[in-house]
C-alpha cells in the first residue's frame, strides 16, 4: 500500500540505534478503568518520536508516563516498567524532582508564569540552586538562543512574559525547559493553539533541538507528524476499553507503508 499525504514526509539523518527511553508491558489504570494496555516502545535518542491516534485513546496519558506527571492524579496505578538510560523511573527510590529535570514537558497551551521573561527562565535554575546573576544570565541567553527567541526579546528581559504573542510564549516555555538542561523533552500538542506560521517555527525548532535532545510529541496533525518526526507510534482504543499501541516505526514507513490496516485507515482519514 502507498499512502499519499499533502506534505512531504520529513526524512532525517540516520538516528542510530541507541535507546534513550524504553517502555515494557505498560498498563495504566484510573481506579478500575484501564486507560493503557500492554504497551512496549523504545524511544531512540536525539530523535523526534510522534505519538498519533484518535481522541481519547490515551496519547497524553502515555506522554505523561515518561516523567511521572500522572503521579499527580488521584487513583492512577501503573504496571510494567519505563526506563531512562536502563533505570526504571517508577522504582520507589527515584527522585521525581530530578527525573522531571531530566525529562521536561511543554504543554498544549503556552503557560508562561505571570512574571518577567528573565524570571520565567531563571525560575528552574534557581530552584536547582543556581543564584549567581552572571551564571543565570548566561543560562538565559543560551536557552533563548536554543529556542530561537533571543533576537526577539534580548532587550525586553523585564517585560512581562504574558505580553508576548502565542508563538513567542510557547518558545519561551521551551526555553524555560531547556534552562535546566534536560535530556528528553515531552511536547503535548505544542502547536494546537498556534497559527500556521508559529506552528512551522516550532516544528523547525524541534528539528534543530533533536540534534542534541530526545523529543517525544503528541499531535493530532498528521501533516505535522509527517513533517517533523523521525519515528511514529500509533495508538487507538481497542473495543472502547483501553489504549493500545497498534504500530510504531520510522515515520516514512508508518505513513507510506503501514503494516496494520488500522494505521492506514487512520492516516487516510477513514476513522478518527
Amino acid at each position: 500500500m502507498n499512502i499519499d499525504i499533502d506534505n512531504k514526509i520529513h526524512v532525517k539523518r540516520d538516528i542510530g540505534q541507541t535507546t534513550r527511553m524504553s517502555v515494557r508491558d505498560l498498563n495504566l489504570y484510573y481506579g478500575d478503568f484501564q486507560a493503557l494496555r500492554g504497551i512496549n516502545l523504545d524511544i531512540p535518542e536525539k530523535s523526534i518520536t510522534a505519538i498519533i491516534g484518535p481522541s481519547g485513546c490515551g496519547k497524553s496519558t502515555f506522554l505523561r508516563v515518561f516523567n511521572r506527571m500522572n503521579d499527580l492524579i488521584t487513583g492512577v496505578r501503573i504496571e510494567g516498567s519505563v526506563e531512562l538510560d536502563s533505570i526504571n523511573i517508577y522504582d520507589r527510590n527515584i527522585d521525581v524532582v530530578e527525573l522531571r529535570k531530566r525529562v521536561g514537558m511543554v504543554f498544549q497551551k503556552p503557560n508562561p508564569f505571570p512574571m518577567s521573561i528573565f524570571e520565567n527562565i531563571a525560575y528552574g535554575p534557581r530552584r536547582h540552586g543556581i543564584k549567581n546573576r552572571i551564571e543565570l544570565e548566561n543560562i538565559i541567553e543560551r536557552s533563548l538562543k536554543q529556542a530561537a527567541l533571543w533576537e526577539e526579546v534580548e532587550s525586553k528581559f523585564d517585560q512581562s512574559a504574558l505580553a508576548l504573542s502565542g508563538g513567542q510564549q510557547q518558545r519561551l516555555c521551551i526555553a524555560r525547559v531547556l534552562a535546566v538542561e534536560p535530556e528528553v523533552i515531552l511536547m503535548d500538542e505544542p502547536c494546537s493553539a498556534l497559527d500556521p506560521v508559529a506552528t512551522l517555527r516550532i516544528e523547525e525548532l524541534m528539528r534543530n533541538l533533536s540534534e542534541n535532545y530526545t523529543i517525544v510529541i503528541v499531535t493530532h496533525n498528521m501533516q505535522q507528524a509527517a513533517r517533523a518526526s523521525d519515528m511514529a507510534a500509533f495508538l487507538m482504543m481497542e473495543d472502547d476499553r483501553a489504549g493500545i499501541l497498534v504500530e510504531h516505526g520510522p515515520t516514512a514507513e508508518i505513513f507510506t507503508n503501514p503494516k496494520d490496516k488500522r494505521t492506514e485507515d487512520y492516516i487516510t482519514g477513514r476513522f478518527g
